[in-house]
């Protein structure tokens, strides 16, 4: 468990914990307490499965001091959920991506600073018109607790952070127009997608380029929660501020305003592809701040602490696998 407790806004959320005794149970988060679900539901996706039921009965269960509930603070907590899919979406931030192409403007094209920003303001502006979102899967086997340890794979050196609102699904959908999107989100919850650099291209495989399942799918990678935040209780998805600090300094500090491709956009465009279920994960992007822009990259021993506004906050220690 952190040293510090983890709170929700609203007046509960949703996790998975774990007591002295053992076995994984659903929870009903009230401040610092814990109502265990397991009489009701198996987990936290049974709940989802009829979303729109079991909300008023969540609600009515928080009001009551019947069932057995426990001391948060004496919990294990668990990522909130074992999702289906998980959706991630990349360079989703704009002032990360204006960040990187003036970057690339400067180093490879000689563009003067103030050149090659105003060039990567321009592509942004065309893309939030023209374009449209980038979404990769990632594995559920990379979940780990928003308190458990991140172990470094053997292979790579230049393993990196980015923080990330996720949004859950609660409701099965294809092809879902984007004004009726955010009916579909059952709540949200924080995830850090973890990333190896120096593994994300193939030299051996230029023409195909990178390989996303290697650099981001390593065990423990994807630090999830502490609870999964219902979305009538969030507040505004797109005004949350997203928090990680490295060792006690702050390196990504950002508004989730700063979105290129907003939430509906998000739902709208990864469900002409797949049909979405209650359960599934979608992480909306990563703000500026990560290792690669400081320059510093993950070391055993290393902790990173994390937080978005009303949905808890996570506190992760560094240490090698070999």
């Amino acid at each position: 468990m952190s040293d510090r407790l983890p709170s929700h806004t609203g007046p509960f959320a949703l996790g998975t914990f774990e007591g002295a005794a053992g076995g994984a149970f659903p929870g009903l988060v009230t401040g610092a307490w814990v109502r265990d679900l397991s009489g009701l539901v198996p987990n936290v996706r049974a709940l989802l499965d009829d979303w729109a039921g079991w909300l008023p009965r969540l609600d009515g269960l928080a009001r009551t001091a019947d069932g057995p509930w426990h001391d948060l603070a004496a919990l294990r907590v668990h990522a909130p959920l074992e999702p289906g899919q998980i959706l991630q979406s990349g360079a989703n931030y704009r002032r990360h991506v204006v960040d990187l192409v003036a970057a690339e403007r400067q180093s490879v094209h000689g563009s003067t600073p103030e050149e090659a920003r105003a060039d990567a303001e321009r592509m942004m502006d065309q893309r939030i018109r023209d374009g449209v979102p980038y979404v990769f899967l990632g594995s559920p086997r990379a979940l780990c607790g928003p308190y458990d340890d991140i172990v470094l794979p053997a292979l790579g050196e230049q393993h990196d952070w980015e923080l990330e609102l996720a949004a859950v699904i609660g409701r099965p959908g294809r092809n879902i127009p984007a004004e009726e999107a955010m009916t579909y989100i059952a709540g949200y919850t924080i995830c850090n997608d973890l990333t190896t650099r120096d593994r994300l291209y193939r030299p051996d495989l230029l023409a195909i380029g990178t390989d996303w399942f290697t650099a981001k799918n390593a065990d423990t990678f994807l630090p999830t929660g502490p609870f999964l935040v219902p979305a009538m209780f969030a507040g505004d998805p797109h005004d949350l501020r997203i928090t990680l600090r490295h060792n006690g300094v702050v390196r990504q500090d950002e508004s989730t305003k700063d979105m290129i491709f907003d939430i509906p956009r998000l739902v709208a465009y990864v469900s002409t592809t797949t049909t979405l279920r209650p359960g599934d994960l979608l992480l909306t992007g990563s703000p500026a701040g990560n290792g690669a822009h400081w320059g510093v990259f993950l070391r055993p021993g290393d902790v990173l602490e994390a937080e978005i506004t009303g949905l808890g906050h996570q506190r992760n220690t560094v240490r090698s696998g070999q």
